[in-house]
């Protein structure tokens, strides 16, 4: 999951008025259309050949409309349009493995074709079920990045858990700012009621508000908060339980790589020193012991650094690591590698079709160009809008920073 204005476009910014779902569609599509007839295709190609296409994506399940209000929206994708979108790339890409892609890089090695890498967030157990089949019967190599802590065990993922509380409290609650502040300060987390008003409506909002300003000890007692409303059985949500070790053993048999995604998906530039050493080394160290292994890939939860949390991964040993966003830290260009997360309606025209334009835009290296980061990577190299800086700096509550929904 995870920061940036969506890529298809930073017309609409999140602070400003938001247009109509269909006419937004109807302009992206548009626009993705004209920008492929226009020669972006070419251009990409050419960009493309120094500049490898890393994909990423999360939960994979048979049906998303069985899933709907069961799981956080952008982060799924059906096998069906999973298998049409790498069709798609196959035709125009080479995929490669992610260690192919790292001995390419330190090599400095370019192609005449360019190179395409597949990786998978989290560990669901859906990629197991639905995309390792899928993956060996076309013979495509990809990456796996497992929150450790969670391996093997029937308990969810913070941010799918709290996505879960909220989809049945908010109704009870009557989508009530002032309820939801009352119930939070339970836990002595507060909230300004102008933050909520507009968050409140809706529980993939409101998950994503919270998920990405409270570090996970303050989003812990948030989840306590809301389970004094309504609780949830974690045991009976298979679909959002991460692999067992024997499964991610059989995948590495199988050649797919396996990467740490944190040991249990803090977002590390909230966090402490210690806690994102424990957080970068630790699952480092569980990969190793149960794979007999070194690790050599890491991907940022919500693909957030900054220089202390980059500093950190390679402390712990981390030769490559992945980012959402076109940032890349000088020092460590290997371990700020980019990529784009796609999901299943991540491409799909105004008329719910897959869409060959939007396709090709959201995979374009042209689009990182044309979609500004927004994440404070750190006080030397800060990307916030001038506007945005005054007021994350003056806000009593952190400004949010949009989670990656995986949509171009």
């Amino acid at each position: 999951m995870h920061s940036r204005v969506p890529c298809w476009i930073a017309w609409w910014r999140e602070d400003g008025p938001q247009p109509d779902m269909s006419i937004r569609l109807l302009a992206k599509t548009g626009l993705a259309s004209l920008l492929r007839y226009g020669g972006l295709h070419a251009l990409s190609r050419s960009l493309g050949r120094s500049t490898p296409l890393v994909l990423g994506y999360h939960m994979v399940v048979d049906d998303v409309r069985a899933y709907e209000g069961r799981a956080v929206p952008a982060n799924l994708i059906s096998v069906r349009m999973l298998e049409r979108q790498l069709d798609w790339i196959g035709r125009r890409y080479r995929f490669v493995s992610p260690d192919e892609l790292g001995a390419r890089i330190e090599q400095e090695e370019s192609s005449a074709r360019p190179a395409a890498v597949v990786t998978f967030d989290d560990g669901y157990v859906g990629v197991y079920d639905h995309a390792f089949p899928l993956l060996r019967r076309k013979g495509i190599p990809a990456g796996v990045f497992v929150v450790t802590d969670t391996v093997g065990r029937p308990q969810l993922h913070l941010y799918d858990k709290l996505y879960l509380l909220l989809t049945h409290t908010l109704p009870v609650l009557r989508y009530s700012a002032d309820r939801v502040k009352m119930l939070l300060e339970k836990q002595n987390i507060v909230i300004p009621l102008r933050d909520l008003s507009q968050a409140v409506k809706d529980a993939d909002t409101l998950m994503r508000r919270l998920f990405t300003t409270l570090p996970q000890k303050r989003l812990r007692r948030a989840i306590q908060a809301l389970e004094a409303v309504s609780d949830i059985d974690e045991r009976e949500q298979r679909h959002l339980h991460s692999m067992t070790w024997d499964m991610i053993a059989a995948l590495d048999r199988a050649g797919m790589t396996i990467g740490s995604h944190t040991g249990t998906h803090a977002l590390l530039t909230l966090e402490t020193g210690r806690l994102i050493a424990h957080q970068t080394a630790g699952s480092a160290l569980m990969l190793q012991r149960m794979l007999g292994k070194p690790t050599r890939h890491f991907a940022y939860p919500d693909g957030r650094f900054n220089a202390d949390v980059v500093d950190a991964v390679a402390a712990a040993g981390y030769r490559f690591a992945y980012t959402t966003c076109s940032h890349r830290d000088s020092r460590y260009p290997r371990l700020t590698i980019p990529r784009t997360l796609l999901w299943e309606k991540g491409c799909l025209d105004a008329w719910g079709r897959f869409s060959p334009s939007l396709m090709s835009y959201c995979t374009s290296p042209v689009s990182r160009y044309l979609s500004p980061c927004r994440q404070n990577h750190g006080s030397n190299d800060v990307r916030l809008p001038r506007a945005a800086r005054g007021r994350a700096s003056s806000h009593p509550w952190p400004a949010p920073i949009q989670m990656e929904r995986g949509e171009c």
